[in-house]
């Protein structure tokens, strides 16, 4: 899969998420086989972009390419000065929410509220798309209600708006995570478009990355809650596509070792105070699932200091290796 001049191999994508995909996320998912990594949800008002928390969002030193950052809104203008001010600062590739439903968001008629004006679309797209010498996807969802389910009229407005590349969520905003995602709209969208797309919604197994795709016919995937503790699973999905067969389940020393480095990039990206904070829902993430793990979660997440989560992440796993207990998932 391409975008734009960009190779996308493998033709796996980690989804944006809010809090969860910043710069030591994408790196670790990057290097465990992700083909591209798409930043945090940026809001495009000019007078968020200087805070800390935006300061830390447009960090992409030293981030493998290409980079690939979202911006959210619903102004035109606004989200064209966005992409010129990301382009600026190292983007490679500007992504526009259309996708997200949370209700703060879409109250200020942002996301997946954007679905509901297809006019609106058009000019939001055209407007990022020839502000940038660079490639310009969409995020969405099929539609804005499930009476609604609008997304091939869409699609078709961003092709020919200029969008490069589409990334399909199979849910309405109306179903937010709930239920099942559906694919009959996305394979819809992908016979109707001429452009890359790019399927997302409960791809949560190798077995579902290959059903999906071969159900939809779609350039690629995208990969977003269940990679939360779990970033080993592009590489999975990867050699899964590629040779038919499954990889063994990593090792607990291997778990153990991807954990304390992503713990180690948290505390040196963010300070040790804000880092170990963050680091909390993750390790929660790594041990969720499994009832034996529980104890070790609720240890972990208490720990106040660097130093003290990553003794107590290496001491559990070292447990786990030595009894030959089941690993994290």
């Amino acid at each position: 899969m391409h975008i734009g001049p960009h190779a996308i191999t493998p033709n796996l994508i980690l989804a944006p998420m809010a809090g969860v995909t910043d710069k030591p996320f994408r790196q670790l998912c990057k290097r465990l086989g992700a083909g591209l990594a798409v930043s945090e949800m940026t809001i495009a008002d000019p007078k968020l972009w200087h805070t800390r928390k935006s300061r830390l969002r447009m960090d992409h030193a030293d981030e493998p390419a290409p980079i690939a950052v979202q911006i959210a809104g619903y102004d035109p203008q606004m989200l064209a000065d966005a992409a010129r001010f990301n382009v600026d600062h190292g983007a490679e590739i500007i992504d526009i929410n259309m996708g997200c439903p949370a209700k703060k968001v879409c109250s200020v008629w942002s996301g997946s509220a954007l679905l509901q004006d297809e006019a609106l679309v058009a000019r939001i797209c055209s407007a990022v798309a020839s502000a940038v010498n660079v490639p310009v996807t969409l995020k969405i969802r099929t539609g804005w209600a499930r009476a609604h389910r609008n997304g091939v009229a869409i699609a078709k407005i961003a092709e020919a708006s200029g969008i490069a590349a589409l990334a399909v969520h199979g849910r309405t905003r109306e179903d937010l995570y709930r239920g099942e995602a559906e694919y009959d709209t996305i394979r819809a969208i992908k016979q109707a478009v001429s452009i890359p797309v790019s399927a997302n919604g409960d791809i949560d197994s190798p077995e579902k990355a290959k059903q999906v795709l071969d159900f939809t016919g779609c350039d690629g995937l995208l990969i977003g809650r269940a990679a939360q503790g779990r970033p080993w699973i592009f590489r999975e999905i990867a050699h899964y596509l590629a040779a038919g067969e499954l990889l063994p389940e990593p090792t607990p020393t291997e778990v153990r070792d991807v954990l304390l480095g992503h713990l180690d990039q948290l505390h040196a990206f963010y300070g040790e105070l804000q880092g170990v904070r963050i680091a909390r829902k993750h390790l929660g993430w790594y041990a969720r699932n499994r009832a034996e793990h529980e104890a070790f979660r609720q240890v972990v997440v208490r720990a106040e200091t660097a130093a003290e989560q990553r003794r107590l992440t290496a001491e559990y796993f070292d447990r786990v290796a030595e009894a030959n207990l089941p690993q994290a998932a």
